[in-house]
C-alpha cells in the first residue's frame, strides 16, 4: 500500500460583520469588487493575497470562499473588515480536501461492498461515497488511481479522521489486512 495523504484545497466560512453594509458604497469606493443587485444581492470581493473571494450582503453577513488553511482565511476576512474593530466569529461551513489512499481501487466492487454509494462510470468516473461514522460525516469521490476528494467536514481534524476511516472500510470491503 502507497502513501495515504490528503490536502485542503478550499475552506469555506461565513460571518457576520453585526450591522448593515451599505454595498452600493463599498463597491464605489473598493477595487476588485462587482456588484450587480438585479442579478445576485450580495458584493462579490476578490482578495490577490491570499487568494479569495467573498461575498458580502447588505445585512452584513460574509461567505468567505478560496483560502486554503484557517491562518489565511483570517488574513482574509480581516483584510475585508479593516476598519470594523469587532472581531467577527468566523463559521466553517465545509471544508474540501483532495489527496490519495495510496492503493489502487475497484470502483466495481467497492460499490457494491460499501453502502452509500453512487457509481455510474458512463456518466462520472469515480465513485461517490457518503461515510457516515458517528459524528463523522464526508462525502468522498473515489477514483481507481487512488485519487480522493473530501467535502463536508469542518475541520481538518475531521477531513484527517474521514480519511482513516475510508482506508479502513476500504480495506474491508477489499478484503485486506489492515
Amino acid at each position: 500500500m502507497g502513501k495515504r495523504e490528503i490536502t485542503v484545497v478550499n475552506i469555506v466560512v461565513s460571518t457576520s460583520l453585526n450591522h448593515d453594509i451599505p454595498l452600493e458604497k463599498m463597491n464605489a469606493m473598493l477595487s476588485n469588487t462587482e456588484y450587480n443587485p438585479e442579478q445576485f444581492p450580495g458584493l462579490v470581493i476578490r482578495i490577490k493575497e491570499p487568494k479569495t473571494s467573498a461575498l458580502i450582503f447588505g445585512s452584513g453577513k460574509v461567505v468567505c470562499t478560496g483560502a486554503r488553511s484557517m491562518d489565511k482565511v483570517e488574513e482574509s476576512i480581516k483584510k475585508i473588515i479593516k476598519k470594523i474593530t469587532i472581531k467577527p466569529e468566523i463559521k466553517i461551513q465545509n471544508i474540501v480536501a483532495s489527496g490519495t489512499v495510496g492503493m489502487d481501487l475497484n470502483l466495481n466492487t467497492l460499490a457494491m461492498k460499501l453502502s452509500n454509494t453512487e457509481y455510474e462510470p458512463e456518466q462520472f468516473p469515480g465513485l461517490v461515497y457518503k461515510l457516515i461514522d458517528g459524528p463523522v460525516k464526508a462525502t468522498f469521490l473515489l477514483f481507481s488511481n487512488g485519487k480522493v476528494v473530501c467535502t463536508g467536514t469542518k475541520s481538518e481534524e475531521e477531513v484527517n479522521r474521514s480519511l482513516d476511516k475510508l482506508i479502513e472500510n476500504l480495506k474491508k470491503a477489499s478484503g485486506k489486512k489492515g
